[in-house]
């Protein structure tokens, strides 16, 4: 083998073989096809009665994908559960390291206005049914200040009284 010296070492120049690349290219390619492939796992499901739901610690595998989104997951788990989309919220979800694997959280309502009854009003904001309230931050610390001035039921007049 011809090679050179450099720093006491003996660099010997190589080549890639073709047989080697073109196997690189079919894993490529199954890398390829793997990526829009979506698995979905539930775990420590629980039918709870009183908050009239559906609770599971969701496990998505998806190898070759950043990540999946929220409305894409809504709809897998509203068709493996024989649901409505609009009445699955999922939330938590975090990415392992690495990638391909996250773990979140999925609730499933047996009907909509329950899930706005119970659920907190930013998770129904971000899933496009509660309205974001138009008061500035201004507005509500001066209001909180006004408030501070009075005591007992004064203090909730106070409250919503002063407008200019």
């Amino acid at each position: 083998m011809v090679g050179y010296k450099h720093a006491g070492f003996t660099i010997i120049p190589t080549t890639i073989p073709i047989t080697s690349c073109c196997q690189t290219m079919d894993r490529l390619e199954q890398f390829r096809s793997a990526e829009n492939a979506v698995t979905i796992r539930t775990r420590k499901f629980l039918t709870n009665r009183l908050l009239s739901r559906k609770q599971m610690i969701v496990d998505v595998l998806h190898p070759g994908r950043a990540n999946v989104s929220h409305k894409e997951l809504g709809e897998r788990l509203a068709k493996l559960y024989k649901s409505s989309e609009d009445r699955v919220f999922t939330f938590g979800f975090r990415t392992a390291f690495g990638g391909g694997k996250s773990t979140g959280f999925a609730l499933i309502y047996d009907s909509l206005d329950e899930a706005k009854k119970i659920e907190p009003k930013y998770r129904l904001i971000r899933h496009g049914i509660g309205a974001k309230g138009l008061i500035s931050s201004k507005q509500r610390k001066e209001r909180k200040n006004r408030a501070k001035k009075f005591r007992g039921t004064k203090k909730a007049k106070a409250a919503t009284a002063g407008k200019k």
